[in-house]
């Protein structure tokens, strides 16, 4: 817990910094796109938060070093693992010239630094041959590469609306915090704790006010540590069932799967092009009718704010059955099953203007 207050602090302190002088940096840092067919905010906001959340992790990581040195120094590694990813999504948020398929492969090449220096590699699915293919490194790290990027652009998605992204991270973590504890693996549990306060600290400034935003090189970096964290939970824990971080992730993993799907073979759009029909979009567009026509900064930012309530719930659909039953890899996939189908049929109600009135936010 001390870790956990130690990088609340400094995250907090380091982002109110940002926030504070935002007008010394903001031809550099700030979002002054307002036009996009996924922005949501009337003025220029700085989209570099996740230097504050960077700062909170070392840190915190670094303290540890004097109670815990070889769990501070397995986190500082995997953090050190991580900067490709962070750095670059941090220059594209300073220069917006880096491309997504740039960001991609910088966030692999972070995959193989963390499997060449912690071994940290999918080892095992619970399917017989499936298992018996990953004991070879030349399946299991491609397959880790591809899932760890795969995540990190999965935040990268869902980071649309003031809180959405930094609070599912935080609930995800929380509930790797959990099973790490479950199962005495203290790098798990103190890397999650860590990583819950380093985005708290952003967080307060994010929701409801979007102060500020996480920006790619934030969603890459976090959405980096949720998968490494998430691999070597499993990878040096068997009691753990793979399947429990496929259902906690299962929210934004399943909107990429999903997304991909819709724009190649429903609208026969390239995948890499931005839309703005992503579950998130239509909750903001179709649910909060209340505000529809408003184009005030308050008024858009309380109808953005109160969208990502909506999508804390879904994850904690998939959250809360994961977190409980931990062990059980029937159950779990049971439960992946019955989450899709159910985003599936609440999209497809959506966008059909069809969805149901208890979700509808009327003033």
């Amino acid at each position: 817990m001390l870790s956990l207050a130690i990088a609340l602090v400094v995250s907090f302190v380091a982002t109110l910094l940002i926030v504070r002088y935002a007008h010394v940096h903001a031809r550099f840092s700030g979002d002054s796109d307002v036009a996009g067919v996924q922005k949501f905010h009337v003025r220029p906001v700085p989209r570099i938060g996740g230097v504050g959340i960077l700062a909170g992790l070392i840190v915190a990581a670094t303290a540890l070093g004097f109670s815990y040195p070889v769990v501070s120094r397995n986190i500082l590694l995997l953090v050190a693992c991580g900067l490709p990813a962070f750095l670059s999504g941090f220059i594209e948020d300073l220069t917006k010239k880096v491309t997504p398929t740039v960001r991609l492969l910088c966030t692999m090449f972070a995959a193989l630094l963390a499997w060449l220096l912690l071994d940290i590699h999918i080892t095992r699915i619970d399917i017989g041959a499936a298992d018996r293919a990953l004991m070879l490194a030349a399946v299991s790290v491609p397959l880790t590469v591809l899932c760890v990027a795969g995540m990190a652009n999965a935040v990268n998605i869902i980071d649309g609306f003031n809180g959405l992204a930094a609070m599912v991270a935080m609930i995800m973590f929380a509930s790797l915090g959990y099973v790490g504890f479950q199962v005495q693996d203290p790098v798990v549990l103190t890397t999650s704790m860590i990583m819950v306060g380093a985005i708290l600290g952003f967080f307060i400034f994010n929701f409801p006010g979007g102060l500020i935003f996480l920006g790619d090189g934030g969603a890459y970096f976090i959405g980096f540590m949720l998968a490494e964290i998430a691999v070597l939970l499993v990878m040096r824990n068997p009691q753990v069932s793979p399947w429990y971080p496929a259902l906690m992730v299962i929210y934004p993993a399943f909107e990429v799967c999903f997304s991909i799907y819709r724009k190649r073979f429903v609208r026969g759009m390239s995948p890499g092009i931005p839309d703005g029909v992503h579950l998130h979009m239509l909750v903001y567009k179709r649910l909060m009718r209340w505000a529809v026509g408003a184009r005030t900064a308050s008024a858009l930012t309380q109808r953005n704010s109160l969208t990502s309530p909506y999508l804390w719930l879904l994850c904690l659909l998939a959250v809360i059955p994961a977190t409980v039953f931990w062990r059980h890899s029937l159950v779990l996939a049971v439960c992946c099953v019955a989450f899709m189908v159910t985003y599936v049929w609440l999209y497809l109600r959506i966008v059909r203007f069809k969805a149901p009135r208890w979700l509808i936010f009327k003033k």
